[in-house]
Formats: structure tokens, sequence, C-alpha cells
């Protein structure tokens, strides 16, 4: 079962619910894997803590231009929706930060002037965690990507970190905040999608946004409310009104944020917690099963 934690907005709550309900699969005696595919910023590594095994570079293919077969006709430039390459006079540009790698340019060529070069734009980082109590020698599997600093584009780190998720029980992936390319690349073919959001003006705003968005891949999603209790109540009218599941209320609360931000996982400290994610994971188990029947 993969089932993809994603937000509307960043500062919800997402990779909270992502960690916990990992680590409380496990617990409850799953084979579970944590993907952080946030990978612009992957922070789940601070409460999961994990032994990194293995480590790989991505890389892009990007363009190299043959200066003596090429005859700037153009065909390159034409082809490229991205503006990662331009034909200008008698001279070619290629911008790698822009190429999105699709080998478009390479096949437009008429001359065989273009080959393909991998440019390292990120990294991949894969282990186990062992910070849940009672999670056996097994632990946690644990994968994360990496882009690096000043890289324009996700998506292509994203695509590799998802490649490496290999077959488990309950892989729980936590995805960019938001609904740019890098959260479709990462929800789009997940089991069910949970959105985690608060109850404020500006929650209700983005969870509407990305609602729609998972709507528009025909992904169930569910939601999880987070800080319930505070703000008002536009979001639980709206779910009503969409018909959409909310599947758990995570209250707000001084001993869960202090716990945070020693960087633990919660469910090992806070009981009441620990019982909200079992109840959100026997949900969303039972919502996946129904789906594939």
């Amino acid at each position: 079962m993969k089932i993809a934690i994603a937000s509307g907005k960043g500062g919800t709550g997402k990779t909270t619910v992502a960690v916990n309900l990992a680590a409380i699969a496990q617990l409850n005696g799953k084979r579970s894997v944590y993907v952080d595919c946030d990978v612009e910023e992957p922070n789940g590594h601070i409460f999961l803590k994990p032994e990194i095994d293995s480590q790989q570079t991505v890389t892009n293919p990007v363009p190299v231009i043959d200066d003596e077969k090429c005859d700037s006709c153009g065909e390159c430039g034409k082809i490229c929706h991205f503006n990662a390459i331009a034909v200008i006079l008698d001279s070619v540009l290629v911008f790698p930060e822009l190429c999105h790698g699709c080998g478009g340019c390479f096949h437009a060529c008429p001359k065989g002037a273009i080959t393909e070069s991998p440019r390292e734009v990120g990294k991949i980082e894969a282990g186990r965690s062992y910070q849940v109590e009672a999670s056996g020698k097994e632990g946690i599997g644990f994968i994360h990507g990496i882009l690096n600093l000043n890289e324009a584009m996700a998506v292509p780190v994203i695509r590799a970190v998802r490649k490496m998720i290999p077959e488990s029980e309950w892989v729980v992936i936590d995805a960019p905040p938001g609904t740019s390319c890098s959260m479709v690349a990462t929800v789009r073919d997940a089991d069910y999608v949970l959105l985690v959001t608060e109850p404020t003006p500006f929650g209700l705003h983005d969870l509407e946004l990305a609602y729609r968005t998972v709507r528009d891949l025909d992904i169930t999603a569910g939601v999880v409310v987070n800080r319930a209790g505070t703000g008002d109540s536009g979001v639980g009218e709206f779910c009503a009104r969409e018909g959409i599941e909310i599947l758990a209320e995570i209250p707000e609360s001084r001993e869960i944020a202090e716990i945070y931000s020693r960087g633990s996982v919660i469910i090992n400290e806070d009981e009441g917690f620990a019982s909200i994610m079992a109840e959100l994971m026997k949900k969303v188990e039972k919502r996946i099963m129904a789906e594939q029947r």
C-alpha cells in the first residue's frame, strides 16, 4: 500500500503525520517504509534518525552541442518548451538548469549534432530507522532525496526516489507542500492521499487547491485536521460540502509541540497521539482495501 501525505501549504504538520503513521504501522507489525519526497527540504530524518547504508547520485541528461556538425538550423530550440536551448544567430546556447532531460532536442536535430551528458542534480540516501520502540531488528525502511543547492527542478530527484521504493506492506510517502509539479509527481500513483490541513482560512484555501489536484488525478483522498479546536469551522464545512472524509483530528497540544521540538517520534511519548495514529492507520487501510476490491 502506498499512502501519500500531502498538504496545500507548508507548516500544517504533514511530516509529523507521515513519520508517525509509518512508525505506528511498524509498531503494529507491518513492514513499513518512510519515503521523503520533499527533496528541497527533507526533514523526516530529523525524527527517524536513520542509519544510512546506501547513497546514490541523481543526474539529469542535458544537451551537448557539436559545433562542427551544427548548422544553427534552430530545430532544437523550436521543440524545447522549457527554453533550455536557444539559437541566436549562429550560436546555440544551452541552459542546463532549465533542461528537463526529455531528449526532444536530441531527436529533433537533423544533423546529429546533439549528444547528452549527465549532470548531477541531487542524491538519494537510504537506510533504516530504529527509533520506534518494539519495531524489531528490521526497523523502519527509510529513503529520502536531497536536491542540490541552486537547482530549479525537483522532479528528476523525486522520480529517482520513487524508483527506489521497495515492495512493502506499508509505504508512507511524504510529499512536497503545495500543488506544483513536485507534488503531482509524488502522489500520482499512490493508493490513497491524506491531505493534512489546519482549521484556518489559509489552511482551507490551500486544502481546496490540493483536493482539486488530487481529484483531477483520480486518487481517493481523506483529510487530517491538525491543531483541531483552534481556528474556525471552514475546513469542516468544506469537507462536508464536498463529501470528503475527515479521518483524524489532532488537537492543539503543548506536549505534542514539545516532543516535536526535541526531534522525537511522538507516538513513543504520547499515548493519546499514538491512539489517533493507530486509528488513522486502520481507517486508511480499510479505505484502500475497499477501493481495490
